[in-house]
């Protein structure tokens, strides 16, 4: 019998000590400006919501449609999908997008995931955008891009019936459809792609929702400085310095250097496994190997192939639980609905 109590007090003691280890290391990771994705929608909606664009229903299920729709681009081939493609993580999977005429990124740069992109401070690797809404109008426009005037995507859009009902029952009789509304809605939908993760749940207060490799990856993680640039609800997403030790490996491929100041926007890590290759240029396909690259242009440490594995381990539970996306039925063009164009 009292062996059998001391089993019982032995595993009520380790209980214990977990906890307070776990506790501990979420007081840590809070220490370092670590945030979680809130659990409640009301919170949620603070920090994904505008007053000036409110997200609602109607306005959801048309931005849906419109980022989904070819017929914003030029050709009629290119929508916000093809090179943030929902079902790949957000992302297009290859170096450089891919746009008009086949035409590749002329500054050799990556999509980044649109997933999550509500969190970021700044839209775009030089952080030339405030928000979405502002950054939504500018592949449409770009000639490697979508390459479509503002004039021909809004004369698509008037053409056709089904979407100016969409657009009355979204804003209203006496909103004007414009472009920018246009992008404004789209936007809107893009509020809404958040992927809570293990990770979120695990600082939410579940101890369980990480693996012990994954808790020890994330202390390595915070220990190395990684938190520097990628902190906040987003784990980056905002403007950095970037080079800051040593040279990128690959910084002469493409022309890119940044804002006007060298700083880069820090990518978000969530979903990081789903959306390679890496870097503003995407030359970098292993994440490990991403790892040590920025161990060393920016913290200047040499990250062992061991560490580099442990934070891997702990980036993969940022994988999170996508929205469902049910593919949406786009309204028919009419015969005065302005033809593709290719050229």
């Amino acid at each position: 019998m009292k062996h059998i109590n001391k089993i019982v007090i032995g595993l009520i003691l380790s209980v214990s000590v977990q906890a307070s280890s776990d506790t501990q290391l979420r007081q840590k990771a809070e220490s370092v400006n670590l945030k979680a994705i809130p659990e409640s929608k009301v919170e949620l909606l603070k920090l994904v919501d505008v007053a000036s664009n409110p997200i609602t229903d109607a306005k959801v299920e048309l931005g849906k449609k419109l980022y989904f729709d070819p017929r914003l681009s030029k050709s009629g081939l290119i929508s916000c999908n093809t090179c943030h493609n929902l079902a790949l993580g957000g992302v297009d999977g290859v170096s450089a997008a891919i746009g008009h005429k086949w035409t590749s990124n002329p500054h050799n740069l990556n999509s980044p995931t649109v997933y999550n992109s509500v969190l970021n401070s700044a839209q775009f690797w030089d952080g030339r955008s405030p928000h979405l809404e502002d950054q939504a109008q500018g592949p449409i426009q770009a000639g490697p891009e979508m390459a479509a005037p503002k004039a021909l995507v809004t004369e698509r859009i008037m053409s056709i019936p089904a979407y100016v009902e969409e657009f009355k029952k979204a804003y209203g009789t006496k909103q004007k459809i414009t472009f920018e509304k246009i992008a404004d809605t789209i936007a809107v939908y893009e509020r809404t792609l958040i992927t809570p993760s293990r990770y979120d749940d695990f600082l939410n207060g579940d101890d369980k929702a990480l693996t012990k490799s994954e808790k020890a990856g994330l202390v390595m993680f915070i220990d190395k400085g990684c938190v520097t640039c990628h902190a906040g609800v987003a784990v980056g997403g905002d403007m950095q310095p970037f080079e800051v030790v040593k040279k990128y490996k690959f910084s002469k491929v493409g022309d890119f250097k940044g804002d006007k100041n060298g700083m880069v926007k820090a990518p978000t890590l969530r979903n990081i496994e789903e959306t390679a290759p890496y870097f503003h240029n995407g030359q970098i396909w292993s994440l490990k190997n991403a790892i040590k690259e920025m161990g060393s242009i920016q913290l200047g440490i040499d990250i062992n192939d061991k560490d580099a594995k442990s934070i891997e381990t702990f980036l993969n539970a940022l994988t999170g639980r996508k929205p469902t996306v049910v593919y949406p039925v786009l309204p028919a063009s009419k015969f005065n609905t302005p033809r593709p164009n290719s050229l």
